[in-house]
């Protein structure tokens, strides 16, 4: 078993090295290591106390932050906000994942290439992030804006890239290679590889994948009888019914195909009964029911928002929000009690786009469903809004300095 015994650090991060227009002349530099065989997983557990830089209105256990991941190809770290009653954020510590970031092959502003990479689990208190330029998986115990007890595990394939919890199961999706899911079992304790919950997804990817190739994301749903792997060059969305420990019941995906082009991002309604499916090829989103035995029953053709490139999708209670990274604004929908899901503006814009706020990714929403946090790749920024009502967005901050989109760049927002 291999142990990592180093101190964690708590300091400033430093950008991604190279400048944009640079990313081919340093890929070769680029070597993942990490993953390998599943009887190789193994787990590294640092009992470190990280102290916060700082205090931000509220005293320690406090449960408003929001995390981003850096990302960054030298030394993956975690950027802490503190949050307050508004919305608003201020920085107060930076925490070192101890692994490596990645960059995907041609990736056009989104390094991973994918949604769910950064997890907060409110049951369990943990924060998880993959290191994708290692081939392994860190997990945080979070008290208010302080990360502790850091504990490292190989992943069991490369290029980790998304992670689902649901319960006391967490998942991993390995996008490198043939691709991979791993399970791993939440205890008091952290994580614990699930025995016998590997499965390939029997792509044909590099070791650093093509963006374009690469799964998407990874999710369980609400009920805990199926995972689900959405992915973009195939063009499908795989399920594996699981059994009630939480391992695979079946050795192979049930395949579906998709019923919108380049499925990527997966999300469920407040009742947990539907899966909203984000399609980047239209900028389309699939209503779908995930039956027991994997299979998907269309609820809702293909639903588009007008913008470019639809890739991320996160619900705030009745209201979803679709990050568009092709013309970099944000799109809003509304369930109704019906099911039936529809733009909240004609013309599919949630917020006004903003010229400072370029490269739209990832978005989280804090546990209230007030509030709603974007990532602007290319300007390095992360834009805060208040959800109104009507389901429209009113931004409320701004946070800069954070690492943008380069040879690699930050992906990756949780919030609490």
């Amino acid at each position: 078993m291999n142990v990592y015994g180093e101190q964690s650090e708590h300091r400033p991060s430093g950008r991604a090295g190279g400048r944009r227009g640079h990313r081919a002349k340093s890929r070769s530099r680029r070597i993942l290591v990490g993953g390998g065989a599943l009887a190789a997983v193994a787990a590294a557990t640092v009992a470190v106390s990280l102290a916060s830089a700082s205090q931000y209105g509220a005293s320690r256990g406090t449960e408003r932050a929001v995390f981003v991941q850096g990302n960054e190809l030298h030394g993956n770290t975690i950027h802490v906000f503190a949050r307050d009653g508004q919305g608003k954020l201020k920085p107060v510590g930076n925490y070192a994942t101890g692994g490596r970031g990645g960059d995907q092959v041609d990736a056009p502003t989104d390094s991973l290439a994918s949604q769910g990479s950064l997890v907060y689990d409110k049951d369990s208190a943990m924060l998880l992030a993959v290191n994708a330029g290692s081939g392994t998986l860190t997990s945080f115990h979070t008290e208010g804006t302080q990360l502790q007890r850091r504990q490292i595990l190989d992943t069991g394939g490369e290029f980790p890239s998304s992670i689902a919890v649901r319960g006391k199961i967490a998942y991993v999706m390995n996008a490198g290679g043939k691709g991979s899911v791993q399970g791993f079992r939440i205890t008091k304790k952290g994580l614990a590889p699930l025995q016998g919950s590997f499965r390939s997804l029997g792509l044909a990817n590099e070791d650093i994948p093509r963006f374009d190739t690469s799964p998407g994301e990874v999710d369980i749903t609400p009920d805990g009888r199926n995972l689900v792997v959405t992915t973009k060059g195939n063009n499908t969305v795989e399920v594996f019914p699981l059994k009630k420990d939480g391992r695979p019941a079946v050795a192979e995906p049930v395949v579906n195909t998709s019923a919108g082009t380049v499925p990527f991002a997966i999300s469920f309604d407040s009742s947990g009964s539907r899966m909203l499916v984000a399609e980047a090829g239209k900028s389309t989103v699939t209503t779908y029911q995930v039956r027991r035995d994997g299979k998907l029953k269309v609820l809702q053709k293909p639903l588009a928002n007008g913008q470019e490139v639809l890739c991320w999708l996160e619900r705030a209670g009745d209201f979803f929000y679709g990050g568009n990274t092709g013309n970099s604004t944000v799109t809003g929908y509304r369930m109704d009690k019906h099911g039936r899901l529809a733009l909240t503006d004609k013309v599919g814009l949630a917020t006004p786009p903003s010229s400072a706020s370029q490269g739209v990714i990832d978005i989280a929403v804090t546990g209230d469903a007030k509030f709603v946090y974007v990532q602007n790749a290319t300007s390095g920024t992360v834009d805060g809004f208040r959800v109104e009502r009507d389901g429209s967005l009113s931004k409320v901050t701004t946070v800069k300095g954070l690492p943008p989109f380069a040879e690699s760049g930050m992906e990756g927002i949780a919030a609490m």
